[in-house]
């Protein structure tokens, strides 16, 4: 069981050093910055990448919202989530870590630090309602996409892609609203350094993808049962 806990840890510790750090590092560098686009390709391709080393060892969760989605689609047992959430968050925070020293390694302040916000901290200073909203419909569709992609009936070896893919997407859409959670150990692990909006937030970023990930895994409990009854 460690080594499934192991690799959550590092799962998690990839997908935020290598979104947030992106998104910190080199999506606004001048003249040849990665933008909006890039940010979201590399929230993607963090989740793929992960899902082809480590998905067989810990089924590559990354996230305490698919840990929550997959227990509610009757995929995990409830004793796992509690170390599943532990390591990914641990993951997270290491990775926001080291991004605080790679951030301030040229005497540069660390800002906003890719933190997720709403109202006046988010990116296009959508409120609290937008926020919640596609928070909540973000992670019910991405957990949704992560079930369906892993059923026994779906076609082997696509997983992976269809995951990274539907995050990337997500990305795309959501950045300018909240600058895209759907993932609480990716919101606390910015929000610990950011402090003050940032932690004043961060139920939101918690709750909401939770909730969202706990109804798809419960709409897709639904649509395999009816598949047994064909």
């Amino acid at each position: 069981m460690m080594k499934k806990y192991l690799a959550e840890f590092i799962g998690t510790f990839w997908l935020v050093l290598g979104g947030c750090g992106s998104a910190v590092l080199a999506a606004g560098f001048p003249g040849v910055g990665i933008g909006l686009l890039g940010v979201s390709l590399a929230f993607g391709l963090t989740v793929l990448t992960i899902a082809y080393s480590f998905g067989h060892i810990s089924g590559a969760h990354l996230n305490p919202a698919v840990t929550f989605g997959l227990w509610a689609g009757g995929r995990i047992s409830a004793k796992d989530i509690a170390p599943y959430v532990i390591s990914q968050v641990a993951g997270a925070t290491l990775a926001a870590t080291v991004l605080y020293f790679i951030v301030t390694g040229n005497g540069s302040q660390i800002g906003d630090f890719a933190a997720n916000g709403f109202a006046e901290h988010s990116p296009g200073k959508y409120s609290m309602g937008a926020a919640i909203l596609t928070e909540f419909v973000m992670t019910l569709m991405f957990l949704l996409v992560i079930l369906g992609a892993t059923s026994e009936k779906a076609p082997k070896g696509f997983a992976g892609i269809a995951i990274g893919l539907a995050l990337t997407l997500i990305h795309l859409i959501s950045i300018p609203v909240t600058n895209t959670s759907v993932n609480p150990a990716r919101s606390i692990s910015q929000a610990l350094f950011v402090g003050d909006w940032a932690l004043a937030q961060l139920w939101l970023f918690v709750v909401v993808p939770i909730v969202g990930a706990i109804l798809a895994g419960f709409i897709y409990r639904y649509f395999n049962s009816e598949e047994k009854n064909v």
